[in-house]
């Protein structure tokens, strides 16, 4: 671990040094230079993991492809939305609109004395050993998403943002960060909270971003793979989580009198498989389906009424708006 570390903070002192620090100081931009650190490192941690995904998960999905007749035209603005999130852009326009209102609710929070929580100090030997307290870090923050997600199932209002997710018939490696911004400004922020309060380092948090993301891309990859019995139910497979993507099985909800459809077998609270890096959740909750299948992906409506949710960026972002109030 101390390796990459070091590697990593190497990669963003030059990349900040050479062409970050000189690009701000030429616009009169010097006070940034703080908050442009931590950007460059998302940067740095993007450019990586696009280029594991380039080396690693590409041939991957050329070796075992599930779908080999895929629509380029919705791969590229998958391309897109990855670019747009992996390089940071997305969360400078976070910083730049909404981490100010952060700033000043956390700051009234420990004036009222509700302080920070470092959980990794509750448990004796945890917080002195970075691998532990990494991956107890993961774990909360693992559980805390799966229950996001199926909020995002869940709520009719915030189906009709993510849904979107869920319209790519074309999967791919790619398809991880195709996502409505509204319903990535809710789950951020949720989780930008969720590190304040428990207290999470900033490192960490980079950390935990990037091997989340990572993960979910490889989840995300048109490969015919399953990760055996045993490795099934230790971490998220792209099989598994094809199966959430399945078309009338992995989420169902109905747009109308607010109740989740019961389709198949999809249990009451619309779905299977909402873990994010981790199947115990689904286990633990019975949403969990570890059936050996590769079905189509996309929504049922798309199907059966032929309902469009967009082909390029801002079509895209236009109709998750619309769904939203009810006018598409």
């Amino acid at each position: 671990m101390q390796w990459i570390q070091n590697l990593f903070e190497l990669a963003q002192q030059w990349l900040f040094e050479s062409a970050v620090q000189p690009i701000l100081y030429s616009f009169g931009f010097g006070g940034m230079l703080e908050d442009a650190f931590v950007a460059t490192g998302w940067l740095v941690v993007g450019v990586a993991q696009i280029g594991v995904m380039l080396a690693l998960i590409g041939p991957l999905q050329r070796w075992r492809p599930v779908d080999p007749n895929l629509d380029p035209t919705e791969i590229r603005t998958d391309v897109l939305y990855t670019l747009l999130h992996r390089l940071g852009i997305f969360r400078v326009a976070l910083f730049l609109s909404v981490e100010p209102l952060f700033d000043q609710m956390f700051g009234w929070l420990r004036v009222m004395g509700l302080g920070t929580v470092h959980i990794d100090q509750l448990v004796a030997g945890v917080a002195e050993h970075p691998l532990l307290s990494f991956a107890l870090y993961l774990v909360v923050f693992d559980f805390f998403d799966y229950w996001i997600h199926r909020g995002q199932h869940r709520f009719n209002w915030w189906w009709s943002l993510h849904s979107l997710h869920h319209a790519q018939r074309s999967m791919t490696m790619w398809s991880d960060n195709r996502n409505h911004l509204l319903d990535d400004l809710i789950r951020d922020s949720l989780i930008v909270v969720l590190g304040q309060l428990i207290g999470v380092g900033p490192g960490q948090f980079i950390g935990l971003v990037a091997i989340t993301q990572l993960s979910e891309s490889l989840q995300h990859a048109n490969v015919r793979l399953h990760f055996g019995r045993l490795g099934e139910r230790l971490w998220v497979s792209p099989r598994f989580h094809r199966v959430h993507h399945a078309i009338g099985l992995g989420h169902e909800t109905d747009a109308g009198n607010g109740e989740p459809l019961v389709y198949g077998q999809s249990p009451a609270l619309g779905g299977h498989n909402f873990g994010v890096l981790l199947p115990w959740w689904d286990m633990l909750f019975g949403t969990a389906n570890f059936e050996i299948r590769f079905d189509p992906t996309g929504v049922r409506d798309q199907v059966e009424s032929g309902r469009e949710y967009g082909r390029g960026f801002w079509e895209q972002q236009k109709l998750g708006l619309l769904r939203l109030v009810g006018r598409a």
